[in-house]
């Protein structure tokens, strides 16, 4: 019998943040997989009220399906921890560093990994950033430091609209990064336990992998395993291995890279609670590997545990 069989599962989705929507569709399909193998779920759409509900429901360990803001920057794990109730995933030191991109790209540089050039300030800022700011010009990415799933990033080519790019990101939580353009094959690691599932390639229909592009059905092709060298893609690997241990992750994560021409795998952040659902990259990964979603999801929650 499996670690949780006969145990109460609560699985936490839905949420405050930007990313609401996405965890709904996530959290479904994952309660949808363990009841298919014979767990006890509750589904819990999270909000303010959170412990009595929890308390209520009598949850033995909590499924984490969160996306974004209090649930994938430490603040939900904590209160887990505080109730003693086991969960997937990191824990709240390794959560709070993966979402906040500045301490992430740090820590990152910090293990040795291949860093592409950026520079940050604050959102105050934001409206006076130029060109002239920029070491690296134009064009670059602009992305708010707080957020994931691409919410509040642009590519911006053109100086005319860096400002705008740069107000828009700073409507959202952290610090403006903007980062030197690079071109090359977009490539996402799914890991495990520490260890690399496989690499998949992503080729969406506009030039950039936006929000939309994650979410929508058909406006982006996938390739896996991805089209790339197979030096290169031991490389690229073997670097999302060292974040996730690095940053003492836990449970599955999504570790993005762009991989320049000449090989570097160039890492952007690492997603401590990676999407999963119908268009999501980490059951995709899994299903090349022949494993199927139940039974991703049932590997995922016999990780669950206390961390502090």
């Amino acid at each position: 019998m499996a670690r949780w069989q006969g145990k109460k599962v609560a699985v936490l989705y839905g949420g405050l943040s930007t990313e609401r929507d996405v965890s709904l569709r996530t959290g479904k399909a994952c309660a949808d997989a363990l009841v298919s193998k014979g767990y006890d779920v509750a589904l819990l759409d999270v909000d303010r009220e959170l412990p009595a509900r929890l308390r209520e429901a009598q949850v033995d360990v909590a499924f984490n399906a969160l996306h974004g803001r209090w649930g994938e920057d430490g603040c939900v794990q904590g209160l887990l921890e505080a109730m003693g109730i086991p969960y997937t995933g990191s824990g709240v030191l390794a959560s709070a560093m993966g979402m906040d991109k500045v301490v992430a790209k740090a820590m990152f540089r910090s293990l040795g990994l291949a860093v592409i050039d950026y520079r940050v300030f604050p959102a105050a800022r934001a409206a006076a950033i130029g060109p002239a700011d920029l070491p690296f010009g134009i064009p670059c990415v602009v992305k708010p430091s707080g957020e994931g799933s691409s919410v509040g990033v642009h590519l911006v080519k053109d100086a005319a609209k860096l400002a705008e790019a740069c107000r828009d990101a700073a409507t959202f939580k952290g610090e403006v990064i903007v980062e030197r353009y690079v071109k090359g094959s977009e490539v996402n690691v799914a890991v495990l336990e520490g260890n690399a599932l496989g690499a998949i390639e992503i080729v969406p229909a506009n030039e950039f992998y936006d929000y939309a592009a994650k979410y929508t059905a058909g406006t982006t092709r996938y390739f896996y395993p991805a089209r790339i060298p197979d030096a290169h893609r031991v490389r690229v690997m073997e670097a999302a291995e060292v974040a996730h241990r690095g940053l003492g992750c836990a449970g599955v994560t999504r570790v993005d890279f762009i991989i320049a021409p000449d090989g570097t795998p160039y890492i952007l952040e690492i997603n401590t609670l990676p999407g999963m659902t119908g268009t999501s990259l980490v059951p995709k990964i899994a299903a090349g590997l022949g494993i199927a979603f139940p039974d991703l999801c049932e590997r995922i929650l016999d990780g669950a545990a206390l961390k502090a």
